[in-house]
């Protein structure tokens, strides 16, 4: 649920704002004329199961969908309210995981001011948004939120006057009229166009509002906590975000994303990163008025001044014309004249040279703020030029770095293909063993001539990858690197599997000739997904790693980054000096970045077997990666749900592998998660400070603890093996198959307009071929959540059986051992949201009589184990222990069976119609349907 993310609200002012939030819709359906569904509401308090209510009413789904958004914005109001009056009332530390937290801890651990100043900067959180895509809400939808949530904040000012209270409280019931008149789910399939719409809008609005504030509270945290200010002085001195996206370029089991997508979607970003810093330096221009007859500049940055204005023209000549006797606004007027042409106006002609890359822009930036500096105007530097140099280093040129992903499957296709069209008498290259195939990718890799004529069209396997990558060199030509991500291989079940991406990137020119032989400018990416897959991880990457073109590669790469540094470092300081790029702290290590899945790990041997797993890959992949003298920067590929592998962001950070992290962490925010988390500011900024403190806090005490493993890692081995067992028996029982797709709504979240993704990657119905995210959409849908829990009981009462002082082990260490407090603690949570009598009446769906009595017997029976064992290690009922998240459930549990009722109905009919070959009439019950499936997720808080 969403609620997880929330630590503390105050509870009594959560239920007073719901309860006015409904009371304006109920006015709202009572003006419309809907007197009945407003009695309906899902009031605090107020039982439900005793009421009469109207079978299958869309009306009534569609309340309480908008019902549960509000409930949802409620709790993220009353916890933001929450932490600003603990801040306000007490100290900033007084807040668990924050900076102010983060730092106090790091100087309980004998940290001085210096030495954290010295590592901040080297500290990087990049989140890649994916449309997944889990996100069950319109676009427009979202945005009619944004607003409702604005306008709800703006109530609880107490200085606002009565007319504008009373103007505010109007305009919150017309934005819930016009929810109440706005369809919330798609009624087509949305496209790639409409789902990268919407990230461009966290992009280009949501995040860059969202760095000053994160600043700034990092700054006034680290003055509380008694640090010296003066350490962190230099704006590009504290941590980095940054951002990604897989949308228009995710192409695994996606054939929307073509190579046109791909050309499109890297221009849209790069369109919006010049249209950003073109803004903010427009908004810079007027910040700094500032005359040269009441503030004289130095002689050295009028000297630069001239000397850039002269380089430029005509154009220079324009921009110093344009404010004379103003030489920083010249200087900025200079800057916007070298931006780069935006999309729109790509057909313009350039009189002057541009920008080839933000980190020209981003030193000139520094250039600015140390003139001021050297002029006493640092409160001027302070507050106008260093947040645009942040969003310069945030945003770049490119907004967010497009990852290009596609399945290994994909890639032996392409290479079969060509090897046909090439003459090879053997093509069967995905059949080849391993032996085979990497001799032949070494052989081929020798000469830089391509298999086939670029002009030649191999077959459509071979055109669609090779089309995606000849788009990423044509991309890196004309605009550099900089916006590119990584070539990611899903399903990464061998070495080979990767060294085929360097054959393919040769194929269309995109690996780079050098004297040792030829490089691949961006990173090849092992997805390792599978727990199969992740035992075998550091071999596979043991063998990727020791061939000669990885081992260039990487060293190009890092060479670059430290060209980037030294660019934007190495300016003049305030005596004039020139810095020295040796003295610079720059991370020049090869760097070799690895993905981890949670998904399909998780649906593959349930979440024990998943998370302890991923666990130990981590560690060995980084030890693997130290005998080759290479980081490893893992990229964890979290999804929306605890099945997923997602949780309290602070709990999960904390519980990564020690030494796992180094300062540099690459996380998925997928689906319906990035709304929760970032489209209201403070629920925005919170959460952007979990990862960022979090990140920096984990990276720094790793780097002096050394202790080795702990006790408990071998007990956690046994209680994943123990676990995996039971869930693998379940899943392939007999007849489990058709169980689940009789007792869930899983048929009506494949028919689902849900995102432009399908459901399955080849369409064969199998377990096996169902997307991580229906199979848990599916299961939440039925109140079940299988994967979050089933098997961890049948582990715990087997340690607590055969080895008693383990158990105890256990329990005593349950808070002190983070990976165990977040284990445990996402069981917890997952068994607390299970509703076993909405289970049974999903149940009830089952036509096959025995082979329904058998599993719900089966699964209610574990998970009555889990919630007994879990409580056990607890020493209490979740209840008690976890007042929070029992809250967060009891709020929705009415509300929730009503709507369960519905649907289970409208399955059932529905079923029916299909069953009888009447598709006409369960075509017109399906959008009622998929709003019941919308509303279910609206109240949990999640889709898969």
């Amino acid at each position: 649920m969403v609620s997880s993310s929330i630590l503390a609200l105050d509870v009594q002012q959560l239920d007073q704002d719901w309860e006015w939030l409904l009371g304006a819709l109920a006015k709202v359906l009572r003006r419309g004329g809907d007197s009945a569904l407003a009695d309906l509401l899902p009031m605090p308090g107020v039982t439900l199961s005793d009421r009469p209510t109207p079978n299958d009413s869309v009306q009534l789904t569609q309340a309480y969908s908008i019902a549960f958004q509000l409930l949802s914005m409620a709790e993220q109001s009353s916890a933001a309210r929450f932490r600003d009056r603990i801040e306000s009332e007490s100290h900033m530390d007084q807040l668990p995981a924050l900076w102010a937290d983060s730092l106090r801890q790091l100087i309980d651990e004998g940290w001085t001011a210096t030495q954290i100043a010295q590592r901040l900067s080297s500290v990087r959180v990049e989140l890649v948004l994916t449309a997944h895509p889990t996100e069950a809400k319109r676009a427009t939808v979202l945005a009619h939120h944004r607003r409702l949530f604005d306008r709800f904040q703006l109530r609880h000012d107490p200085d606002l006057p009565p007319w504008k209270r009373d103007e505010n409280e109007n305009a919150i019931e017309a934005i819930l009229n016009v929810l109440w008149r706005t369809g919330e789910i798609y009624l087509d399939k949305p496209d790639l166009q409409s789902e990268r719409r919407n990230l461009m809008d966290y992009l280009k609005h949501v995040f860059p509002r969202s760095l000053r504030p994160l600043d700034l509270r990092l700054r006034q945290a680290w003055r509380e906590v008694g640090l010296d200010p003066a350490a962190i002085s230099d704006p590009l001195s504290l941590p980095r975000l940054t951002f990604g996206t897989w949308v228009g370029g995710d192409r695994d089991g996606h054939p929307l994303v073509t190579p046109e997508v791909t050309a499109e979607t890297l221009m849209q970003l790069r369109s919006g990163a010049i249209g950003l810093l073109r803004s903010e330096l427009t908004q810079l221009a007027r910040l700094i008025s500032l005359s040269a007859y009441w503030l004289p500049p130095s002689n050295q940055f009028l000297s630069q001044i001239a000397s850039k204005a002269e380089s430029m023209g005509c154009v220079g000549q324009a921009a110093l014309s344009r404010n004379p006797n103003e030489p920083w606004r010249q200087f900025i007027n200079l800057m916007i004249a070298k931006l780069p042409v935006e999309q729109s106006s790509s057909n313009a002609s350039r009189n002057c040279p541009s920008y080839q890359v933000a980190d020209e822009l981003l030193a000139d930036l520094r250039t600015l703020h140390r003139s001021l500096v050297a002029v006493d105007m640092n409160d001027t530097a302070t507050h106008a030029v260093a947040p645009v140099m942040r969003i310069a280093q945030t945003f770049g040129f490119h907004l967010a770095v497009l990852d290009i992903r596609q399945n290994s499957s994909k890639h032996d296709a392409a290479i079969e293909q060509l090897l046909q069209s090439a003459g090879f008498q053997d093509t069967h290259f995905s059949q080849w063993n391993e032996a085979k195939r990497i001799e032949f990718l070494e052989q081929e890799l020798k000469s830089s001539r391509p298999m086939v004529h670029p002009d030649f069209t191999a077959g459509n396997d071979a055109q669609a990858v090779l089309g995606a990558l000849r788009v990423v060199k044509e991309h890196s030509i004309e605009h550099g690197i900089d916006g590119l991500g990584a070539l990611i291989v899903s399903m990464t079940r061998n070495t080979s599997d990767l060294l085929a991406v360097y054959l393919l990137a040769r194929e269309v020119g995109l690996l780079q000739p050098t004297d040792d032989g030829p490089v691949c400018p961006l990173p090849v990416v092992p997805l390792f997904e599978t727990i199969d897959d992740l035992e075998k991880s550091p071999e596979i990457y043991d063998r990727f790693l020791s061939h000669p073109i990885t081992q260039r590669s990487m060293a190009a790469i890092a060479n670059r980054r430290a060209a980037s540094q030294t660019l934007v470092a190495g300016q003049p300081d305030k005596s004039g000096k020139q810095v020295d790029p040796n003295a610079l702290n720059i991370d020049d290590a090869k760097v070799g970045q690895v993905m981890i899945g949670y998904s399909d790990s998780n649906k593959d041997g349930g979440i024990l077997a998943s998370l302890v797993g991923l666990r130990h890959a981590q560690r060995r992949l980084t030890q693997t990666g130290l005998r080759h003298g290479v980081r490893v920067r893992f990229f964890h590929g979290r999804g929306g749900t605890i099945s997923r592998g997602a949780g309290p962001t602070h709990r999960f950070i904390k519980s990564l592998p020690d030494g796992t992290i180094a300062g540099d962490i690459r996380l998925t925010e997928q689906g319906e998660t990035i709304a929760q988390k970032y489209a209201h500011e403070p629920t925005a900024i919170y959460n952007l400070e979990l990862f960022l403190a979090g990140a920096t806090r984990k990276t720094l005490s790793d780097s002096r603890e050394g202790d080795g493993p702990h006790p408990l890692e071998n007990t956690l081995v046994d209680l994943a093996s123990w676990a995996r067992s039971a869930y693998h028996d379940l899943l392939h029982s007999d007849g489990f198959v058709e169980f689940f797709r009789s007792a869930t709504p899983i048929d009506a979240i494949e028919q689902s307009r849900i995102g432009s993704r399908p459901a399955r990657r080849t369409g064969q119905q199998t377990l096996d071929d169902l997307r991580a995210i229906p199979w848990v959409f599916s299961w939440g849908q039925a109140r079940c959540y299988l994967s979050g829990w089933y098997g961890v009981g049948t582990a715990l009462a087997k340690l607590k059986a055969e080895r008693p002082e383990r158990f105890q082990d256990v329990i005593d260490c349950l808070r002190d051992w983070a990976p165990l407090h977040y284990l445990i603690s996402n069981v917890a949570t997952s068994v607390s949201a299970v509703d076993i009598e909405v289970m049974k009446d999903y149940a009830g769906l089952v036509e096959n009589e025995p082979l329904r009595e058998h599993f719900v017997t089966e699964i209610e029976s574990e998970w009555r184990l889990a919630t007994r064992m879990v409580e056990e290690v607890y020493g209490g009922e979740l209840e008690s222990q976890r007042p929070n998240v029992q809250r967060m459930i009891q709020l929705r549990s009415e509300g929730l069976r009503l709507l369960h009722r519905q649907q289970i109905s409208l399955l059932r009919r529905w079923r029916s119609y299909r069953k009888m070959g009447e598709q006409q009439q369960a075509d017109q019950l399906l959008p009622g349907l998929l709003l019941s499936v919308n509303a279910i997720a609206s109240g949990l808080g999640t889709t898969g």
